[in-house]
């Protein structure tokens, strides 16, 4: 069986935004400061990433106050949703696919 390898997703190619859908597949809602610390990687990186998913609609992002404090959650929409589990499936076909050497 050939796998058809359209519905990969370039937003998904890069690891950090791999990652980055990954935990907010899994979770409902994640901030800023929490992605940069589980990830590892500096504010100029990760915000780069999560603008790159939010231009694909793929991300909502929720700015609020806590106390005086500017607080930024992100969270998968229905779309990024279903584009990451499209990928991920493919993936694993693909990985089922290959015969061992």
């Amino acid at each position: 069986m050939k796998i058809s390898f359209d519905k990969l997703d370039k937003a998904f190619e890069n690891r950090v935004r791999l990652q980055i859908m990954s935990v907010l597949v899994a979770n409902n809602r994640y901030d800023f400061n929490s992605l940069k610390e589980l990830l590892n990687i500096t504010d100029g990186n990760l915000a780069s990433h999560l603008k790159a998913l939010e231009k694909e609609e793929y991300i909502l992002v929720n700015k609020s106050f806590l106390g005086r404090k500017p607080n930024t959650n992100y969270e998968a929409t229905a779309k990024g949703k279903t584009a990451f589990k499209d990928h991920l499936d493919t993936l694993e076909q693909f990985i089922k696919q290959q015969k061992p050497i």
